[in-house]
């Protein structure tokens, strides 16, 4: 299949439009691996899918759909509780290193000027910033992995939005199903 024509089979999927030859082909498509890059951010939704569709009969596969996202969301509050441990913790070694290393030069001799030529005392700054610096953009350098957890996320949610969505809307319409029992009732 041609990217053009899965990305419409997928608006249509998203949109509730779709046949069950139509979903049948998207399955297929993601199945089959050769997965164009422009939608390769489905291929583990419509695996998940089939996945679960094999697995269960045709009446649980609205509640096992609902559990495998509230599962992913919970492994993503998981992960962003975990990374904002290491975070804290870097910053909290990068703090009490520097806290003993003042610490310690102020036990080793009284504070007097050391510097007699501001030149040099420019210098030695420059040197000990630089130093500090190189320490600092280590404990930063565990950092780059946020942006990838980020991005992952992004692409999940985005791949469940629709069918959050699909799930409000048959809430909505059960309440007002709902509402206008009540008033029948009520009459």
């Amino acid at each position: 299949m041609e990217t053009k024509e899965v990305k419409y089979l997928l608006q249509r999927y998203f949109n509730g439009e779709s046949t069950e030859a139509e979903e049948r082909r998207l399955e297929e498509y993601f199945q089959a691996g050769n997965i164009a890059d422009e939608v390769a951010e489905y291929a583990e939704f419509f695996g998940g899918i089939s996945e679960l569709a094999s697995v269960a009969g045709e009446e649980t596969i609205e509640e096992d759909v609902m559990d495998f996202i509230l599962e992913n969301e919970h492994q993503e509050k998981t992960k962003y509780r975990s990374m904002w441990k290491m975070v804290t913790g870097i910053a909290a070694s990068i703090i009490i290193v520097l806290g003993s290393f003042l610490v310690y030069q102020e036990q080793q001799k009284p504070f007097d000027d050391t510097f007699k030529n501001p030149d040099e005392a420019y210098a030695y700054a420059t040197q000990t910033l630089g130093f500090i610096s190189g320490k600092y953009n280590k404990g930063l350098a565990e950092l780059s992995n946020f942006d990838k957890l980020k991005k992952a996320n992004k692409s999940i949610k985005k791949s469940t939005e629709p069918v959050i969505d699909f799930y409000k809307g048959v809430e909505s319409l059960n309440q007002v199903k709902q509402d206008q029992h009540s008033e029948i009732d009520s009459l």
